[in-house]
């Protein structure tokens, strides 16, 4: 059986305006802020102690801007692929915390107590974000053994693809953090499946947004 090691870095985007006043984003295309171009440049510049072989990020512009100063600062290719897109929320998406909370209590308090279970009329659910996204990885790490790659994506897409590659059982959400402009390392190889390494390392940003909603 082949030991060879792939290692997957998973990446959160750079910070926007909405990650900083507290607006539902979901599939909203908010370009990165100031500070998230910042954190993309150090992001970039803290990878550059990996090898990395190839870039694949979400469609939507603060994570394909992300992905392509990554890309560029280790001059290798950049893939999209629609699998890692963010979370479709529905009416929610662009609207503030406050807002939904008002118009939406019994759903807003599962989005803060229990959100895999939850809901959005027009909009997925995190199981349905959870399959595609753990296929996608599966499908990449199973192609690419022994190399490096990087995915560039979105926090309502990390946790629930972390947590079906460690088999965490819901409710799940709430217990993974991960900032804009930091990242998680995973190792692959067939005898051992996934392996979790780093977690949420984010020491090269310098300008944090806390996120706990």
């Amino acid at each position: 059986m082949s030991h060879d090691k792939t290692t997957i870095i998973l990446v959160r985007h750079g910070e926007t305006e909405a990650n900083k006043e507290g607006i539902f984003r979901g599939r909203a295309d908010f370009p990165l802020n100031e500070n998230g171009l910042r954190q993309a440049e150090a992001l970039a510049r803290e990878l550059a102690r990996f090898k990395v072989d190839f870039v694949i990020s979400s469609p939507l512009s603060r994570a394909l801007k992300t992905a392509q100063i990554i890309a560029e600062s280790q001059s290798c290719p950049l893939r999209v692929d629609e699998r890692f897109t963010n979370i479709s929320l529905g009416k929610w998406e662009g609207v503030p915390h406050k807002v939904v909370a008002e118009k939406y209590p019994r759903e807003y308090e599962l989005w803060l107590t229990q959100p895999e279970k939850l809901k959005i009329p027009g909009g997925e659910t995190l199981s349905e974000v959870m399959t595609r996204s753990v296929a996608a990885l599966v499908e990449y790490a199973e192609t690419n053994s022994g190399r490096t790659f990087v995915v560039v994506s979105h926090r309502a897409v990390l946790k629930p693809l972390i947590a079906g590659l460690l088999e965490i059982k819901e409710p799940y959400f709430w217990k993974i953090h991960m900032d804009t402009g930091a990242y998680t390392v995973f190792y692959h190889t067939k005898a051992r499946g996934f392996v979790l390494y780093i977690h949420n390392y984010n020491r090269h940003i310098s300008k944090l947004t806390k996120e706990h909603m």
